[in-house]
């Protein structure tokens, strides 16, 4: 079966309630390496149950859809299917527990030619139970096998966040846990191309790799501890470019620059020198006083 790019854009999906607890927001931190450290109080912040605050990009796995591109009526070849960008927007502070619900759609398809895949853009408005906008979320994944299907939408992608051309302002280092990418699945993800090493071979990877969405988590964190002492409410919005994929157990080392209210940032892995995030970029509120 090959992908029908009109349907896809015309698919229904259900919205998603989620009710997640504090147990679930320490979870979540604890799959992105928060806690590393048991003295720094400002990680014990989000894997705590005393003064408990969720990470602003949680609001990634919150009413997530599932791997829907894996049921067979999408025609996508979803073994190759690799997260090219993510953004979120937050319209509001991330409840520490609570019931939201979220309402996915795929916005857009570009076709980039047989033998080059396609791009499909998902979104996902994510808001509390009494109807408050809290995120949106915007998924681009390059779908490898289904170059030639045929374009949907009009135009291109938006393009990439530039980098400055001046040495970084700050960096920053993180290690991965061997077992970060199983801790993460746990929020919510649970593609086997993140657990199980034979998906990951028919995937073209030595092993297992980490989640997208995991070292996303792993960039916000070091401009959180870096630049903002921990204090989450400033954080307005993130945008990720993936261009390597990392392996449970790097050390992450994520370069900054920061220009008013937009931290641009670049993710390596230091071991191999790979660029694992690009063109990246995350969005500032002022200090809160």
């Amino acid at each position: 079966m090959t992908i029908d790019p009109q349907a896809l854009l015309r698919r229904t999906f259900v919205p998603v309630e989620h009710r997640y607890t504090v147990r679930d927001t320490m979870l979540y931190a604890l799959g992105v390496g928060l806690g590393a450290d048991p003295l720094d109080r400002g990680q014990l912040r989000y894997v705590f149950e005393d003064g408990l605050a969720a990470l602003p990009t949680m609001a990634n796995v919150l009413a997530f859809p599932g791997f829907w591109a894996r049921e067979a009526d999408t025609g996508i070849d979803w073994r190759r299917l690799v997260h090219a960008e993510q953004s979120i927007v937050l319209h509001d502070v991330l409840p520490e527990e609570g019931l939201v619900a979220g309402r996915n759609r795929v916005a857009a398809l570009w076709d980039k030619g047989a033998g080059k895949g396609a791009l499909m853009q998902q979104v996902r408005e994510i808001e509390s139970a009494e109807g408050r906008p809290l995120a949106t979320v915007t998924q681009l994944t390059l779908l490898r096998g289904d170059g030639g299907c045929g374009s949907a939408t009009e135009g291109a992608p938006p393009p990439p966040h530039e980098l400055p051309g001046r040495a970084p302002d700050a960096v920053c280092e993180l290690p991965t846990l061997p077992q970060a990418a199983l801790l993460y699945r746990l929020s919510g993800d649970y593609n086997p191309l993140h657990a199980d090493p034979e998906v990951a071979a028919a995937a073209g990877f030595e092993r297992p790799i980490m989640h997208g969405m995991a070292t996303m988590g792993v960039a916000a964190h070091a401009v959180l501890r870096t630049l903002l002492g921990y204090d989450s409410r400033r954080f307005a919005g993130m945008r990720v470019r993936f261009t390597a994929p990392v392996f449970p157990g790097e050390t992450l080392r994520t370069e900054m620059w920061v220009d008013g209210d937009v931290v641009s940032l670049r993710t390596v892995a230091t071991a191999r020198n790979a660029v694992v995030l690009d063109k990246s970029r995350v969005d500032l509120r002022p200090p809160v006083h």
